[in-house]
């Protein structure tokens, strides 16, 4: 198919440049202004909206296999797109676990049947994604794989992890850790360990449950050599190790979430949508890894989209799962509240959305240049709309910024030569 992308402002190394794309068979293969239509199949005017690379999160949780009344890779994928994603990597906390080569092909299979954009699986570092015990055959999951992750559960054993590191070192891939020290966590805690909690008599996770297994990590990282990457980093203290391991030439990347960037424990409601782990934190952490976004010292910006039942969200803080979903607002949310607020630059974001994340974990395409596989979104910068979940194409429903303002809708998403989410009416295609 040959389509014209007609009257747009293109991001191009930070800012926003009026021009046209032209794709066909899949490929971008002419830019610049006022560019023909003839020959082509289809034209999109988009009347000066904003054309970005398709965005990258590495940290999403699809579901399936195992968990489909949650979400499943058709459900998820479209959501992704929704949200300008033209690329994911999915989470292995599924039935069953991503740990061998048969079980990795089940959800493989799947991806391939109904995946709308671009899925690559993590697979886990332990048999049964248990955080201790036997290593998976990393060398033989190496290829297929993302690369290795126990998110849900920090790998408990300082020998299992450097263990993991050299086989992931060997294999030429990368760890994607969940850092979280459970014997730090009083029984069922719910959120952070601050003044909500005390406030309300509730026990608080503490924030050294974080940052010293990363800190254990960076140590093992020195050692071995092995690609390291920190999942949804949530406090100060993360951020200033992380940032130290950097300067002193460690491999280390790491991620935060756009709910931790925006919100703090000064937020939380007695509901479920607002529990995640790591929890909202304090403001001075949020403020802290504001920072770290604008310095570089966080890489990547991932949503942890993680979709669970109304009922499994519907019990409170005390009784709800763990996990909101977010990957169909998260650059609506931080172009609002972060670029027209001037707190971040777009390059900051934008970057953490495309480049880094795709470079990081060797995901395909997200160029807008001429020869690029065609993968790209548009979005109107000056919508005025609220966070509905109603409106989710997403099976979870379980956000806490329902209801926050949004200036940023996105109308087209683009890859290869499908258009995989098409709202230029103003309805879903």
């Amino acid at each position: 198919m040959r389509m014209l992308f007609k009257g747009g402002m293109v991001y191009d190394h930070g800012s926003l440049s009026p021009m046209d794309i032209l794709v066909d068979s899949g490929r971008i293969v002419a830019r610049g202004e006022h560019l023909s239509a003839e020959g082509a199949d289809r034209v999109f005017e988009l009347g000066g909206m904003a054309v970005f690379p398709g965005f990258a999160d590495v940290h999403v949780h699809l579901r399936e296999p195992g968990f489909s009344y949650k979400e499943t890779i058709a459900s998820g994928t479209r959501a992704a797109a929704r949200g300008g994603y033209t690329a994911v990597c999915a989470m292995p906390n599924l039935n069953p676990v991503p740990d061998s080569p048969e079980h990795l092909q089940a959800q493989l299979d799947i991806i391939r049947r109904d995946a709308v954009i671009d899925v690559k699986p993590f697979a886990s570092i332990t048999v049964g994604q248990k955080g201790e015990g036997d290593l998976v055959d990393i060398a033989a999951l190496a290829d297929a794989a993302a690369g290795f992750s126990d998110d849900g559960r920090g790998v408990k054993e300082a020998s299992t992890m450097r263990e993991a590191m050299v086989q992931v070192k060997a294999a030429d891939s990368i760890i994607s850790a969940h850092c979280e020290d459970m014997s730090l966590i009083p029984r069922g805690a719910p959120i952070h360990d601050g003044a909500y909690a005390k406030a309300h008599g509730i026990p608080g996770i503490p924030s050294e449950s974080e940052w010293g297994p990363i800190a254990r990590d960076i140590e093992l990282c020195r050692e071995t050599g092995c690609r390291y990457h920190v999942c949804h980093i949530s406090c100060k203290e993360s951020v200033e190790i992380i940032r130290r391991a950097k300067a002193e030439g460690v491999d280390i990347t790491c991620e935060t979430g756009p709910h931790y960037l925006l919100m703090c424990q000064d937020d939380l409601r007695d509901e479920g949508r607002f529990k995640m782990n790591p929890p909202l934190r304090d403001a001075s952490d949020r403020d802290a890894l504001l920072a770290g976004l604008i310095d570089g010292t966080i890489d990547c910006i991932a949503t942890d989209h993680a979709p669970h039942s109304a009922e499994e969200k519907g019990k409170g803080l005390m009784g709800s799962a763990m996990g909101v979903v977010g990957i169909e607002t998260a650059f609506p949310l931080l172009y609002t509240h972060l670029v027209e607020t001037g707190r971040v630059p777009i390059s900051r974001v934008i970057d953490a959305l495309t480049d880094a994340p795709r470079k990081r974990f060797r995901l395909e395409g997200g160029g807008l240049d001429v020869g690029d596989r065609a993968s790209l979104t548009v979005f109107d910068l000056h919508a005025d709309e609220t966070v509905n979940p109603d409106d989710f194409l997403s099976l979870g429903h379980a956000t806490p910024f329902e209801g926050w303002p949004v200036h940023a809708v996105c109308r087209l998403t683009v890859l290869g030569d499908e258009i995989v989410y098409d709202n230029m009416e103003g309805e879903n295609a």
